[in-house]
């Protein structure tokens, strides 16, 4: 049987790989991090790998149609590749995107054509984006923030709204460690 990770993994690469080398490495990096949380993934360990390696598809060249590249993404893996309705619902969510939807006056379209997923996914996602480097290295979450204020500028729609969402970013990061810590926990 095949994994949506074995599906997932050349079709990001087919995307971002040539066009966007450093784009395709942090995908790659954000993926990595999904496997370092499986153990509080349970049967959805796939589905959020096979969603972290794709979350920045929608930065191809060939796929930016809004500039908004999550619901470029998300548009493109529903219409076009025909996946995982979860995996289309995750990428279209991630990293708190509805707050950078609302700058760009498109949260409407976002919220009405994708149903967000259940928190401790869309948590988990946010938590392994905010804790990977434009390189695909690990980093911290505010480390993450700052950078990205940093490359856009703190003025810019994207400052602006990374800043905006660094609450929710920070909180959905203590709410991935404490169920990692709690998982460790548990008697095997």
């Amino acid at each position: 049987m095949s994994t949506l990770t074995e599906w997932a993994y050349p079709l990001a690469e087919s995307l971002l790989a040539e066009p966007l080398p450093r784009r395709w490495k942090h995908c790659l990096g954000v993926a990595e991090r999904a496997r370092t949380i499986a153990l509080i993934l349970d049967q959805d360990a796939d589905l959020l790998e096979a969603a972290a390696v794709l979350h920045d598809i929608g930065y191809a060249p060939d796929l930016a149609k809004t500039g908004f590249h999550p619901l470029d993404g998300a548009r493109y893996l529903r219409d076009v590749a025909d996946a995982d309705e979860q995996v289309v619902n995750l990428v279209a969510h991630h990293s708190c995107s509805w707050l950078e939807a609302d700058a760009r006056g498109l949260r409407a379209e976002l919220d009405g054509e994708f149903p967000r997923e259940s928190e401790h996914l869309n948590d988990a996602l946010c938590y392994c984006d905010m804790n990977t480097t434009p390189d695909g290295t690990p980093t911290n979450p505010v480390d993450r923030i700052n950078e990205i204020t940093g490359r856009y500028g703190p003025d810019s729609l994207i400052g602006r709204f990374i800043r905006r969402a660094e609450p929710e970013i920070l909180a959905c990061t203590c709410r991935v460690l404490e169920r990692v810590a709690a998982a460790k926990r548990q008697p095997m």
